[in-house]
């Protein structure tokens, strides 16, 4: 695609960046095909070609805001992030990096309402704090017939018994793990889960309490430098671990794991962090991918469960991991059924199902009819807002598929 930046403009990095990404697009269209919003919507605007399209004449254009309205912000609100366009593209453009550049540019040029902003700065200040967010919780269970719809729905019921962890010290063979913001709250059992899979296999899993929010919260809600700032704050609190030989840093929330991945690119222009925040990407795993490197006969899984499994857009599409937990789950010996159009969003995206309620619902409900039509006895995911957002239609079943295995070791 030709671009027509000036000189002057080209000294900016996010520029430069948006230049780069911009010139690999040849704008093909293959991506509208797999795009769920473009085929829930149909409008090209609402497809990744049409936003590249958008964001291309509001970048070329600094100074004409005649161009850029909000129509052109809700069709950039709509994009769900879920990278389903970068998968199928054949030119391999990084579509999410040049959403990041374009909605950070229209959050400074079409302000939002109040309302709006009041939404957004709320989601961001009750989500990344496990402990506010356990006690906001709390709060929504206790006095749920007056919370509104949309959050009510997001209520989950009584979690799952976390149970006890090991004594992680025991092994020589130690990993850190990001515990999270709201997945403590949601499903305390997944980490205490693989907590417990992973020492079958001699691996300690350490916390690390200085750590917290991922950081990708404010960062896809345009809070990029407190995105920035967290994932500084989550490198600082792992650093000395590394340095004291932690293999891996593993997720078991699918989106921490694929930001956290990301902490290379958002902090290559810091000087004081680019080359830690490299390590820190290198070292960061989700769940499967250490499970998927072990030899799992130690597990001696016993289990004829019919599973579902549902992957995550971040697992797939931004970790390139599709296939791998079904890979597992097939070797530990569960059954999975089939599940058509498994490529698509289930519509959560991280606080997508709350800023765009009436999307996310619609997708959620595709998902679900393809998900159960196997008639498995549970659907299994990898993430967290994955598995609460396809769980608020009271429908089957949904949990982590590590807490399944958990169950089923003998």
């Amino acid at each position: 695609m030709q671009t027509h930046f000036t000189e002057e403009a080209l000294k900016q990095p996010h520029i430069r960046e948006a230049d780069r990404v911009l010139r690999s697009c040849v704008h093909c269209g293959f991506c509208n095909a797999t795009c769920p919003t473009y085929q829930l919507l149909g409008d090209e605007r609402d497809g990744p070609r049409g936003r590249i399209y958008l964001m291309k004449q509001m970048l070329e254009n600094p100074d004409d805001d005649g161009l850029v309205t909000e129509q052109t912000r809700l069709h950039l609100d709509r994009c769900l992030t879920c990278r389903n366009c970068e998968t199928t593209c054949p030119s391999g453009v990084e579509y999410h990096k040049l959403l990041d550049i374009g909605r950070a540019e229209i959050e400074r040029r079409v302000p939002r309402k109040a309302s709006e902003r009041a939404l957004r700065f709320g989601l961001r200040k009750a989500l990344v704090d496990p402990r506010r967010f356990q006690a906001l919780l709390k709060l929504g269970l206790t006095f749920k017939p007056l919370v509104p719809g949309a959050l009510k729905d997001k209520l989950p019921p009584a979690p799952v018994d976390a149970g006890t962890r090991p004594d992680h010290q025991q092994h020589a063979r130690q990993m850190l793990i990001l515990e999270g913001c709201v997945q403590p709250g949601l499903s305390p059992n997944t980490n205490a889960a693989t907590a417990r899979v992973l020492d079958r296999l001699g691996i300690g899993l350490t916390p690390v309490g200085e750590a917290g929010c991922c950081g990708a919260i404010d960062f896809h809600l345009n809070a990029q430098d407190d995105g920035r700032a967290r994932a500084r704050a989550n490198i600082d609190a792992w650093w000395p671990h590394i340095e004291a030989g932690a293999e891996a840093i593993v997720q078991t929330a699918s989106g921490c794991g694929a930001f956290v991945k990301e902490y290379r690119d958002i902090l290559a222009d810091d000087p004081a962090y680019a080359e830690k925040a490299a390590r820190v990407s290198e070292l960061a795993k989700d769940l499967v991918e250490v499970l998927r490197d072990e030899d799992v006969a130690p597990l001696a899984v016993k289990e004829s469960r019919k599973l579902a499994f549902h992957c995550p857009c971040t697992l797939q599409h931004a970790q390139r991991l599709g296939g791998a937990v079904e890979g597992v789950l097939a070797k530990l010996g569960f059954t999975l059924t089939p599940v058509a159009d498994a490529h698509l969003c289930c519509g959560s995206a991280g606080t997508y199902s709350i800023t765009q309620p009436e999307l996310a619902t619609q997708l959620r409900d595709n998902k679900l009819d393809n998900l159960e039509a196997g008639h498995p006895e549970t659907i299994v995911t990898a993430n967290i807002g994955c598995q609460t957002h396809l769980a608020s239609a009271g429908r089957t079943e949904v949990r982590h598929w590590i807490e399944i295995v958990d169950e089923a070791l003998t």
